[in-house]
């Protein structure tokens, strides 16, 4: 009897603890089915635990992508870099106008739900200045930080 109890006891263990195992990249399984779900035809895919996210880099329609995921297998966003020529018209117009004097360094588009953002990097010789805009609304200050001399 104790012996039988005690082999239930270790079939439920191993049963439950093999329903949270994760490959051996580290990766939970809930969030690789929903990867497959979300991204059926995704190829050349790499996986990166991040402190609260696991981010997917993957290749579809001939561009790279960026999937983040919640460890529960909760799709939060996905993101592509871009050009200029890809952002709405006001937000290139408004580059031009106010931002003239820098170069770009970074560009690209993040979209979660029914929201897109564009977040971009401008340089100059003196600072570095990320800008973030929600659709074509115009651009907003994110962060500014001075390039100091070495």
């Amino acid at each position: 009897m104790k012996k039988t109890l005690l082999s239930i006891a270790l079939l439920m263990v191993v049963g439950i603890s093999s329903s949270f195992a994760n490959d051996n990249d580290g990766i939970n399984k809930s969030v690789k089915l929903s990867f497959s779900h979300d991204f059926s035809k995704a190829t050349n895919i790499s996986w990166q635990r991040k402190t609260k996210m696991i981010k997917a880099t993957f290749n579809l329609n001939d561009q790279i992508l960026f999937a983040y995921y919640e460890p529960t297998g909760i799709l939060v966003a996905v993101s592509k870099n871009i050009t200029t020529e890809n952002l709405p018209i006001s937000l290139q117009a408004d580059l031009k106008n106010n931002y003239s004097a820098y170069w770009i360094s970074d560009l690209f588009e993040n979209a979660s739900g029914e929201q897109t953002d564009y977040y971009i990097t401008l340089e100059n010789a003196d600072k570095k200045v990320i800008l973030q805009s929600s659709g074509s609304e115009g651009w907003v200050g994110f962060k500014t930080m001075s390039k100091d001399a070495k």
